[in-house]
């Protein structure tokens, strides 16, 4: 069973970087999609962006693009997000997830994901 643990969250101030992680605590990464997410208060979780495990990349947000960038690193089986100009409006949940069975590719729909990190917070306020 592919259990995921994010971490680099926390409190930045606008314009600022973080750079989260997406690790296997169990399991195996390494023939899984990966994909970030994300949920702020009182709005539904949102899909931002997934590397496939043939590292193509498919990006689901409009309002990251240009700013967020997903990566792999096999060698240290870690998925990361960079996350550069950051906005107040940024502050959310940040999750990390893989999809199902057979699950190297990306999906755009959330449902597909069902191994989830337990998330990390990102706060961007001045």
């Amino acid at each position: 069973q592919l259990q995921l643990v994010e971490s680099g969250g926390g409190l930045v101030r606008p314009g600022d970087s973080l750079r989260l992680s997406c690790a296997a605590s169990e399991g195996t990464m390494d023939y899984y999609a990966i994909g970030w997410f994300r949920q702020a208060p009182g709005k539904e979780r949102e899909g931002l962006t997934c590397i496939s495990s043939f590292n193509t990349i498919a990006s689901y947000s409009d309002s990251v693009k240009g700013r967020f960038t997903i990566s792999r690193d096999n060698a240290k089986k870690t998925v990361y997000l960079q996350m550069n100009s950051l906005k107040p409006e940024d502050t959310a949940i940040y999750y990390c997830a893989a999809p199902g069975p057979s699950g190297y590719d990306c999906y755009e729909n959330i449902d597909d994901y069902v191994h989830w990190g337990q998330g990390t917070q990102v706060t961007v306020s001045s």
